[in-house]
């Protein structure tokens, strides 16, 4: 049996999806606020319990995760430590995934310490012998509520002048959220897997320069470019936050939009066969959405 929480998220949904498509048979149950929209659940055909209760009720997460051969842990690293206390104390469980972030390898403090000071507190259950994998996916990108790439397709359409940082050379590599569905669910079809950690990202990698650019080809228009630099960027940065007594803090935002974000998944596709599709294929899908429905 599979526990899994966060299946009615973004991408917890498409995990939903491939365990449709891949004819799952087996025993799911799903951790689910009261009230939550479980449509899709009800609608899946599958084999799924719905575990009323809440992540952060510790009594809650041990009869969840309780009987359960897998776990799949889709609702925020945040959540990371409380659940992997439930599922010792629980005992039984061969195999955790968690859906973690690969922004614990950003240089700046703010993004990653945060998710560096949780996977501290977890290496007491690794040491102790409890089966863990760790999925972490790049920016997050696929509908209009991705709160990433979303965000460029709005700026790139309603601004007359799209500002970028250093010409826009910093590099991503945004994985599309059905491309995660696909990995839960491969790597939770493995009882072990070789590695701690797989970082799951996009396609192919490119610069945000480029991405505003095909951006602005799926919409049609021809986008006009100012380049800022990153001093420049950041000193007006911080000058919004002053103005506005923190409420708008985009300082590190800017300073990552000069950072390196692209990270290969050559591992994921050697353990458990990852396969990302086509990142244009993806960002096109997005951007008719968006004309379809978001503007």
């Amino acid at each position: 049996m599979i526990a899994i929480t966060g299946l009615t998220g973004h991408s917890g949904r498409f995990f939903l999806q491939q365990l449709v498509d891949g004819n799952y048979t087996g025993a799911l149950r799903c951790l689910v606020r009261a009230g939550s929209d479980t449509r899709r659940i009800d609608a899946s055909g599958l084999n799924i319990e719905k575990f009323v209760g809440s992540i952060d009720s510790d009594d809650d997460l041990e009869r969840f995760v309780s009987g359960a051969d897998t776990v799949v842990h889709i609702a925020g690293i945040w959540k990371t430590p409380r659940l992997l206390a439930a599922v010792e104390r629980a005992g039984g469980v061969r195999h955790v995934v968690l859906v973690h972030t690969s922004g614990i390898y950003s240089k700046h403090k703010m993004a990653s310490q945060v998710y560096k000071d949780i996977e501290a507190d977890m290496q007491q259950y690794l040491d102790r012998g409890m089966n863990v994998t760790i999925v972490r996916p790049t920016m997050i990108f696929g509908d209009l509520c991705d709160h990433n790439i979303s965000k460029f397709i709005r700026m790139v359409d309603k601004l007359p002048v799209m500002p970028e940082i250093d010409h826009g050379a910093g590099l991503i590599q945004p994985v599309n959220a059905r491309d995660l569905g696909q990995a839960y669910y491969k790597a939770a079809m493995h009882e072990t897997l070789p590695q701690l950690d797989y970082i799951c990202s996009g396609e192919r990698p490119l610069s945000v320069h480029e991405l505003c650019v095909l951006i602005g080809e799926y919409l049609g228009k021809k986008t006009r470019f100012i380049s800022v630099p990153m001093s420049a960027g950041v000193l007006m940065a911080r000058v919004l936050k002053a103005v506005t007594f923190g409420k708008k803090d985009y300082v590190e935002k800017v300073l990552r939009l000069g950072e390196d974000r692209s990270f290969s998944h050559e591992p994921a596709r050697r353990d458990f066969g990852y396969e990302p599709d086509s990142f244009n294929a993806g960002l096109k899908r997005e951007v008719e959405e968006y004309m379809k429905h978001g503007n």
